[in-house]
């Protein structure tokens, strides 16, 4: 679904990435692992199209994606939560879930359909519909910010730290809904993530960063203890 090749990202004359390779395939999760300010999410944004790169292509089920806007990474099936959420927190929770159809028009009668199926994801969503987004706990705009991208179905779905901040019940909830996109074998997952054992229990494949450059690929329990320590353990 998502194959990157030799991709290189500057700020101004300063080189961030510098010829990474990753590919993700539809039914899989790969996590993208590195301590911070190793270029994990200038990696992610340059798959959205919110950072140009210099070298490298990007492409999506095949299709050549480099030069495309977010807007219409979006529209050919990117879903993105942004570290940090990127929730409108002056909008009830169901007028944000109402923003995730802007990218991707759907016709009302299969937007009440979408709705229910988030809703079904995310019980809780349902529930305070009519509140503020801004009033709702992190693991709640957590789990908003990921319900609005899965109202229009992408076909890739990029989690930047899907952890962060959050309390453990809501982290278990995340982890069953990733797994159960997965074993639904219609999407590719793509997630950056700092808690270690979160990304090896979720994750089929791991990529390893440091200074903008992967140093470590493989299956999550081939991690080997050298690895972890170097560039993973805090």
């Amino acid at each position: 679904m998502l194959s990157v090749n030799g991709l290189s990202v500057y700020y101004g004359q300063s080189r961030i990435l510098s010829d990474v390779d990753l590919d993700v395939s539809v039914g899989q999760v790969v996590c993208l692992m590195g301590r911070n300010g190793v270029g994990k999410t200038t990696f992610i944004k340059a798959v959205m199209g919110l950072l140009k790169p210099r070298e490298g292509t990007i492409k999506l089920d095949g299709k050549d994606i480099t030069n495309l806007s977010p807007h219409k990474r979006a529209a050919a099936g990117i879903g993105y939560v942004p570290q940090g959420r990127g929730i409108f927190p002056q909008l009830t929770v169901y007028e944000n879930l109402l923003m995730g159809f802007e990218a991707v028009r759907y016709p009302a009668s299969q937007q009440a359909d979408a709705l229910d199926h988030v809703y079904e994801t995310f019980p809780v969503l349902s529930q305070m519909g009519k509140r503020m987004a801004g009033a709702l706990s992190g693991g709640q705009q957590q789990q908003l910010a990921i319900g609005r991208v899965l109202i229009r179905q992408p076909r890739l779905l990029l989690l930047d730290e899907p952890t962060e901040g959050i309390q453990p019940n809501i982290v278990e909830d995340i982890e069953n809904v990733i797994h159960t996109l997965r074993e639904q074998g219609k999407i590719a997952i793509l997630l950056i993530e700092q808690f270690l054992d979160f990304a090896l229990s979720i994750a089929d494949t791991c990529y390893v960063m440091q200074k903008g450059v992967i140093v470590s690929k493989g299956g999550a329990k081939e991690l080997s203890p050298e690895i972890i320590k170097e560039h993973l353990s805090v």
